[in-house]
């Protein structure tokens, strides 16, 4: 109620620092633990460790990631599970906190982030609390130039809260130089531990690269995630194979003999719907400048990553682009 107080009466007050937004819901997810341990609800944390630094508060950052973490343990029933999930996406983080839980009515919709709502009195008497947490929520989010938003199927179907927070432009030293991002990852690198989206079990995934060790490297991570793996060595190979087989997903690098990854996508955006025309895309490549990235997404790309990529970078990034396309195609 205080800071609701503050924030109406302009006297919040926000301390702007470079803030690691993996530290930041780390931190969250460590306070909510033990409330979600009692209540038997598995929590399930993906984190991309590349995410980038974002100019704000990192105690009222918290806040927010701790208040949706608070909500979505809260309205979850034994049994049940809560993911949190921190992506990369173009110029802006986002902190996806979704569970399956009771779930919003499409008539409360609207309203979830309104001070004092809250869905029903039912649901005021069993869990508590004024309904001011969301609200702070989306103040605070706005406060750091962001947004927060909410879908839910339903009643019974769970729901998502989606936060988006501008990333921070870093300068000079702190930027990969050329030879860098074309560094290939060594055994006696440590390796950034991840945990499997849903969204990668049973996924088939067609992975285009001319370098068989990079295609094993993806097979492994990929396989062990639950999707199956079709492999192609070029882009004719790469074709066919979409044809034929109707993957989920490609992922294609940018440099092989021949034709290269642009070609590729270029033949494959070509295509009718039913040959795999609209297949979801991602390119990963050594080229990581701005240029080869725009090139890459003007191709045909939905994402650019760059070499070398984390385990879990890449399934972060691979479980979003699926979804997307799952709520795409759910939606027509």
């Amino acid at each position: 109620i205080l800071d609701f107080a503050r924030i109406i009466a302009g006297k919040l007050r926000i301390d702007v620092q470079p803030v690691d937004t993996a530290v930041v819901v780390e931190s969250a997810v460590d306070v909510i633990r033990p409330a979600a341990s009692a209540r038997d609800v598995r929590l399930q944390v993906v984190l991309d460790p590349l995410a980038g630094p974002v100019a704000g508060d990192a105690s009222r950052l918290q806040q927010v990631v701790w208040n949706l973490l608070t909500n979505a343990v809260k309205f979850t029933p034994k049994g049940g599970r809560v993911q949190v999930r921190l992506e990369r996406v173009n110029s802006h983080i986002e902190i996806i906190i979704s569970d399956s839980g009771e779930g919003i009515s499409a008539d409360f919709l609207p309203f979830v982030f309104d001070r004092f709502r809250q869905a029903d009195n039912s649901i005021s008497r069993r869990h508590g609390g004024l309904g001011l947490g969301l609200a702070i929520v989306r103040q605070l989010v706005e406060m750091h130039g962001g947004t927060v938003s909410v879908h839910s199927g339903g009643l019974q179907q769970g729901a998502t809260f989606t936060v988006k927070l501008p990333r921070m432009i870093v300068h000079g030293s702190n930027l990969p130089t050329e030879d860098s991002s074309r560094k290939h990852p060594t055994a006696k690198q440590k390796a950034v531990p991840f945990n499997c989206p849903p969204e990668l079990a049973g996924l088939h995934v067609l992975v285009v690269d001319d370098e068989a060790d990079a295609r094993d490297l993806l097979a492994v991570v990929l396989e062990s995630c639950g999707s199956k793996v079709i492999f192609a060595g070029s882009a004719t190979e790469a074709l066919d194979a979409l044809k034929r087989l109707k993957p989920d997903l490609l992922i294609s690098d940018i440099e092989m003999p021949g034709e290269d990854g642009y070609s590729l996508i270029s033949n494959v955006r070509a295509l009718k719907p039913e040959e795999g025309g609209q297949t979801p895309a991602i390119a990963l490549t050594a080229h990581a400048r701005l240029e080869d990235r725009m090139r890459s997404l003007s191709a045909g790309f939905q994402m650019h990553v760059a070499k070398p990529v984390e385990p879990a970078e890449l399934v972060v990034v691979i479980a979003s682009l699926a979804g997307r396309n799952i709520k795409q195609n759910s939606n027509q």
